[in-house]
Parts: structure tokens; C-alpha cells; sequence
């Protein structure tokens, strides 16, 4: 529908799902166009009496919340933290999956200079090396518990090979459990805290920004623990 453009949609999710949800849908993000249409369109009165605002990690949807519903306690959607995350454990996997493919090439190759047979080492589940990194996207997405028999068989062979996949795929899904608590801020945000010291000691460099933006978006991030 959107054609690839970008949209600001503001939702109201007390209306769940049903009339009155969409409150405004505006074409593209640029904030003084956004916060104008939204201070044309909603009087001050009804504005102010908006008590949280859930956004993602963007410093414009920021400044449009703040702009335009002053009285609002601003929160970090879970899901775009915990993205990140779960970005970084990609980022990891297609490193790998990159240099498997080179090393493929490369024997493909001699191969055929020496006028021999190329055959790929197959893994005990069926997948060569290629296909193990390809396939195992989907299964760094989800918790041990929800993986089926044969991401779980695949996931023991990955982790083998990549110990840095499973080290990163850890701290993602620690990241998690620390989102799952029904805590106080103060105790939310300390797990928080204790899971981007690991993060530090950790050495990802893709993980140490999560770290940092932690920090920069620390009220955001942490007024989740509010509701």
C-alpha cells in the first residue's frame, strides 16, 4: 500500500484495533510538518490528556511526541530494543555465511583446475556448510523452547562450528529475559544495566552500540517498567 515511501502513523491502542485506532496516518517523517498537522488537527486540551506514548528509537518520533503530547511518559517499544539485538546476532551469522561461500568458490574451483570432483562437507542433518548458515536464520529469532526437533539438531551443529553465534545469539536472548519481569524502573532498568555490562565484556562491536544507545535513550527505554 505504501509503495516503499515512508509513513508516520499515530494509533490509539485503547481502541484495539477497532474505530478510532488510526487517528492520523502523514506522509513521510519530517517532524515540523508532522507536529504542525498534528497541533491542526488535535487541540491542546485533548493532547494533553494522553498519558504514554509508545515509539520507536527514532530521534524524530521523539521529537514529535514530545512536541505534541507534553504531559505523555514516552517509552521505547520492547520490540524495536530487542530488535537490534536480534540484528546483531544476523549481522554475525552472514559474516559467516559470506566467508563459507568464498571458501566454497575456492574449492569449486581447485577443483576443477586439479580435474577433480567437488563434494562439499554434509553435516549429519543433511546441510552443508552454506545451507546450515542460511537456514539457520530463523531459529536465532526464537527462544530454545520454541525451536522444533530439527532447528534444535540445527542449532547444536551451528553453535559447534560458531561458538561467536552462539555467544552473540545468548546475550540477544538475555535481553530478552530481562525484558520479563513485572518490575519496579528502578529494578527493571539495574537488569537492564547488568545485561549491557555483559554486553562490554562481550567484545561485539555491533552489540557494544546497542550498549550505547541504551544509554541514550535511557528515560525511553526504561519507563517501559512504568505499565
Amino acid at each position: 500500500m505504501s509503495n516503499g515511501e515512508l509513513y508516520t502513523l499515530l494509533t490509539n491502542k485503547a481502541a484495539s484495533g477497532q474505530k478510532g485506532s488510526i487517528v492520523g496516518i502523514f506522509k513521510g517523517v519530517e517532524r515540523f510538518n508532522i507536529i504542525s498537522l498534528i497541533k491542526e488537527h488535535i487541540n491542546e486540551k485533548l493532547r494533553n490528556q494522553v498519558e504514554e506514548i509508545t515509539l520507536d528509537l527514532s530521534p524524530t518520533m521523539n521529537a514529535i511526541a514530545k512536541s505534541c503530547f507534553r504531559k505523555a511518559s514516552r517509552v521505547a517499544d520492547r520490540f524495536h530494543v530487542q530488535r537490534l539485538a536480534y540484528d546483531a546476532v544476523q549481522q554475525e551469522r552472514i559474516k559467516y555465511r559470506w566467508e563459507a561461500i568464498d571458501q566454497d568458490n575456492w574449492e569449486i574451483k581447485t577443483a576443477r583446475e586439479n580435474g577433480t570432483d567437488y563434494s562439499p562437507e554434509i553435516l549429519p542433518n543433511g546441510d552443508s556448510i552454506k545451507q546450515l548458515l542460511a537456514r539457520s536464520r530463523y531459529l536465532l529469532f526464537k527462544s530454545p523452547e520454541k525451536w522444533t526437533a530439527s532447528q534444535k539438531q540445527r542449532a547444536e551443529l551451528l553453535f559447534e562450528r560458531y561458538p561467536e553465534i552462539h555467544k552473540a545469539y545468548y546475550l540477544a536472548i538475555g535481553l530478552k529475559y530481562a525484558y520479563n519481569h513485572d518490575c519496579s524502573k528502578q529494578v527493571g532498568w539495574l537488569k537492564l544495566a547488568h545485561w549491557v555490562e555483559k554486553v562490554r565484556l562481550s567484545g561485539f562491536k555491533s552489540f557494544n552500540t546497542i550498549a550505547d544507545t541504551f544509554y541514550n535513550y535511557y528515560d525511553n527505554i526504561s519507563n517501559f517498567f512504568n505499565n
